[in-house]
């Protein structure tokens, strides 16, 4: 028996709420479960300190340069076909690094996965807002929410694990999660050549449609955003690479540094439910961006002043920062009217925003070894800070980046359907 109209869309919401959830769940199980394995990785394949150092700057400058190209693909295979292969991408570059026997085939074989995730990480907001348009928060929420379950969750259980298998094993079985993506869309992207979906959502009777091409370099609203991105995900890839090395250096055990990261880790997971609901509430979202930001620059302070006395206060605060990420994604659907516009918007600010990023850690050690301390480090934290709220104050006003710099351009009116 046949679905009938109605219950066929909500099938289809149904399928496609799911394969956003957990795109979103396996999006970072490739970055964050190789690390704590590398203990056993290492010296099997050959690792030196700099192949090391590499792996580590892989992640966000894959994410960058697919953050740019991907954009383009959307446009000449959308929005479904482009995850599916991101997802084929993932899975056969997890598959496949698992079996390598050398450093150069395991880096080679990381920025395969990583191309794919770097796709995924651009199609999720254009995807929520072509399917869910009246429910932005909501879903916005939920799939920020699986990026923090991914990313405590891999490196959380990749050690034990390993340790019950082996680590080509561990690597390898994350895969599942990322080949299970594939059911939901591959369904979707059936329902879908049946029956066509608007590209833009309805608002009220009213189609929005865009125009032919969105230039992202002359929008300030993709400037703003990648920005702002770029002093967000500096701080959290400092944290992420050097809080136990400098945590180490101050004093304490590795056992309670590599805690201290996990609770950073995990503090992620809060603030990503509850901003998506939050903010869009708000008439200026520059003020949610002040009160993380105050959580940022606490923490901050408290790790350099204070390293070894209420070390976890410092880190909660720091955690807490993070919601100005959470912002960020939410962002890409509040500031685009269409989904094409948001897969551009998604595109250029993770391009630019993850290759400003990379900089950052590599910097961050540079100058500790150059100065013989970590002071000069720390005020780093600092720059990234006051370019973080340059470009929130940037995205703080309610310009689309289908808008002209002088307002809305008459291609990104809403039309009435005839």
């Amino acid at each position: 028996m046949s679905l009938t109209p109605r219950r066929e869309k909500i099938a289809g919401r149904i399928g496609a709420l799911l394969g956003i959830l957990l795109m979103a769940l396996s999006l970072r199980a490739a970055v964050v479960s190789v690390p704590p394995l590398l203990g056993s990785i290492g010296p099997e394949l050959g690792f030196t300190s700099f192949s090391t150092g590499l792996l580590a700057m892989l992640a966000p400058v894959v994410f960058a340069a697919f953050g740019l190209l991907t954009p383009r693909l959307i446009r000449w295979l959308g929005l479904e076909k482009v995850l599916l292969s991101a997802v084929l991408l993932a899975v056969a570059g997890q598959l496949l690094r698992a079996t390598v026997g050398d450093v150069s085939s395991f880096l080679l074989l990381s920025v395969i996965t990583l191309a794919g995730y770097g796709m995924g990480n651009v199609v999720l907001p254009p995807l929520v807002k072509k399917y869910f348009p009246d429910r932005l928060a909501v879903v916005t929420s939920g799939y920020v929410t699986m990026l923090a379950v991914g990313t405590w969750m891999s490196p959380q259980f990749s050690v034990p694990l390993a340790t019950a298998t082996n680590w080509r094993t561990s690597i390898a079985a994350w895969s599942l999660l990322s080949a299970v993506v594939l059911v939901p869309w591959g369904i979707q992207l059936f329902r879908d050549r049946k029956n066509k979906r608007p590209d833009a959502p309805l608002v009220n009777g009213l189609v929005a449609v865009h125009p032919v091409r969105i230039n992202p370099w002359k929008s300030p609203v993709a400037w703003g955003l990648a920005i702002f991105l770029a002093g967000n995900s500096a701080q959290t890839y400092v944290y992420f690479t050097w809080l136990p090395p400098y945590l180490r250096d101050q004093g304490l055990d590795a056992a309670a540094a590599g805690s201290m990261l996990a609770l950073f880790a995990i503090l992620g997971l809060p603030v990503s439910l509850l901003v998506p609901l939050i903010v869009p509430r708000l008439r200026h979202p520059v003020v949610a961006v002040l009160v993380f930001t105050g959580c940022w620059i606490v923490g901050h302070l408290g790790l350099y002043l204070s390293p070894t006395d209420h070390t976890v206060v410092w880190i909660i605060f720091s955690g807490l920062g993070q919601g100005t990420f959470a912002i960020a994604l939410l962002m890409m659907n509040l500031r685009s009217r269409t989904t094409y516009g948001s897969g551009v918007l998604s595109g250029f600010s993770q391009g630019l925003g993850y290759a400003g990023a990379a900089i950052v850690p590599l910097l961050f050690g540079i100058v500790k070894d150059a100065t013989g301390g970590w002071s000069a480090s720390f005020a780093m934290l600092g720059v990234c800070i006051l370019v973080m709220l340059t470009g929130a104050f940037m995205i703080n006003g309610p310009r689309k980046i289908e808008d002209g710099k002088n307002g809305p351009s008459p291609a990104s009116e809403l039309e009435r359907v005839l």
